[in-house]
């Protein structure tokens, strides 16, 4: 687990304790512990009508801390009644009295994943009731499920970061291990995404930028921020274009744009209107709490490019202010793969380009935190530096959950949660900074790939000497 190797040291020999089983043991571990981290939002209570119901009285959602995006979505979105995603629309009233027309507001995988779940509750309910298999209400049964199929994304994260860094097997317990999977596993669908992403990491190791595009296609289908490592693979494609980097970056731009557009299109044509719903409530949402801009006007009572949030507008100045900033940080970023002394390494710059999506973005949602974990690890394997960022992350979550309790009910003021924002905020920057270093001057580290994602020269002369597509 760290420190020097003795003179009779035996790493990786055992027959059975091998250290991917002790890694996915430990990510289980974890996972159980996420699980029952939620359990409180999943208690029932029987009404005075005696009708069995959810407890989340007196918000227990907030004091408990267990609040998780899967269980109000699960009657909110209509999954609780069969409706198609994209397809079946229901209708909110406005700030102003209007009705709204809303559809599904996640990308097509996600919507799809959940739509998948709900029909799995069904199916497992109407078993119950005709065999002894246990059972709960609907939208519990409905949460176990997602959380079943999320956990096992993230052990596919685990064993791919493994994968990724055999020669290193013990890094891949700080993605098993990460406070932030503890908290965030189950508060929203983000862990399919990032095992998507780092799934198409392990295929181009493997030297297959074919599927490593369809993963980063299905990846950005399921949540937009796996298209962001595209910029990462053409940078380090153009840095090692001498041994056919270029040809094999190109590949998996493409099969990722092939991808997508295989799972969208056909949603897209057939219901354009609730197909374009997570694009429309991207534009129109306003700075969200976890967010640089949020906190600027906060402490500093400035209104905003915009005016105050909540007059029911689309930010269009934000918007466009953050669009350019993230164009300045990724031509910072290309600038500094293209001048360092050797090729970057695509986990290295793949955190940049991610922790500054984030840093910039009007939206930092806790669980997206979870996309840096598996590149963070890859570019940056120091172990009390990486637990001391995911532990300040994972703790953002308290104040948050208490801020939204508020005073009267015994809650936390609305600072501390902004104060811990910006810690983590300068934590993540701090980690910047050393990848930058890294990059920059890099020190050699003898057995140890530099680039645990892009594949050895070998096997780039190999892939260009085959035919067709991979």
């Amino acid at each position: 687990m760290g420190g020097p190797l003795g003179r009779h040291a035996l790493v990786g020999r055992s027959r059975y304790w091998t250290p991917l089983r002790v890694v996915l043991l430990l990510a289980v571990a974890v996972l159980a512990m996420s699980w029952l981290g939620k359990a409180a939002c999943l208690q029932q209570y029987r009404t005075a009508d005696g009708v069995l119901a959810l407890d989340w009285r007196g918000d227990r959602q907030y004091v408990a801390m267990c609040y998780s995006d899967t269980v109000p979505l699960y009657g909110l979105e209509g999954l609780a009644d069969d409706g198609v995603p994209y397809r079946d629309a229901w209708f909110e009233t406005a700030a102003d009295g209007s009705r709204v027309e809303r559809f599904m507001e996640y990308p097509v995988v996600t919507g799809f994943f959940q739509y998948l779940n709900a029909q799995l509750t069904d199916g497992w309910q109407w078993l119950a009731e005709r065999a002894p298999l246990p059972t709960a209400l609907d939208v519990v049964v409905y949460f176990d499920i997602t959380a079943f199929w999320l956990a096992a994304a993230w052990l596919t994260v685990v064993w791919a970061v493994l994968m990724l860094r055999p020669e290193r097997p013990w890094d891949a317990a700080l993605v098993a291990l990460s406070p932030l999977a503890l908290v965030h596993a189950f508060t929203n669908f983000d862990t399919l995404a990032v095992a998507f992403a780092t799934g198409a990491l392990l295929a181009l190791r493997r030297d297959r930028p074919g599927w490593a595009g369809v993963l980063l296609g299905l990846g950005t289908a399921a949540k937009l921020y796996p298209a962001l490592l595209l910029l990462p693979v053409l940078l380090v494609g153009w840095r090692r274009r001498s041994t056919g980097g270029l040809a094999r970056a190109g590949w998996t731009i493409g099969a990722t744009i092939a991808a997508w557009l295989a799972v969208n299109l056909p949603v897209a044509l057939a219901w354009p209107r609730g197909w374009s719903e997570f694009f429309r409530l991207n534009g129109t949402r306003a700075a969200d709490p976890d967010s640089i801009w949020y906190s600027l006007t906060w402490f500093t009572g400035w209104a905003g490019f915009d005016g105050p949030p909540g007059d029911g507008g689309a930010p269009t100045i934000l918007n466009a202010v953050t669009f350019a900033l993230m164009a300045v940080a990724f031509a910072a970023i290309a600038w500094l793969a293209l001048r360092a002394p050797r090729p970057p390494a695509v986990a290295e710059l793949g955190f940049l380009v991610l922790a500054a999506f984030l840093l910039i973005n009007k939206v930092w949602s806790p669980q997206y935190s979870l996309w840096l974990v598996p590149l963070a690890v890859l570019a940056l394997p120091r172990w009390r530096l990486l637990l001391g960022w995911m532990l300040v992350d994972a703790l953002v979550w308290v104040p948050r959950m208490y801020q939204y309790l508020g005073v009267d009910a015994k809650g936390l003021p609305t600072e501390p949660f902004l104060v811990t924002v910006l810690v983590r905020d300068a934590v993540v920057v701090a980690l910047c900074v050393l990848v930058v270093r890294r990059v920059l001057r890099p020190e050699p580290e003898p057995g140890h790939d530099p680039d645990p994602v892009w594949p050895r020269g070998s096997a780039t002369r190999e892939w260009l000497s085959r035919s067709g597509p991979r």
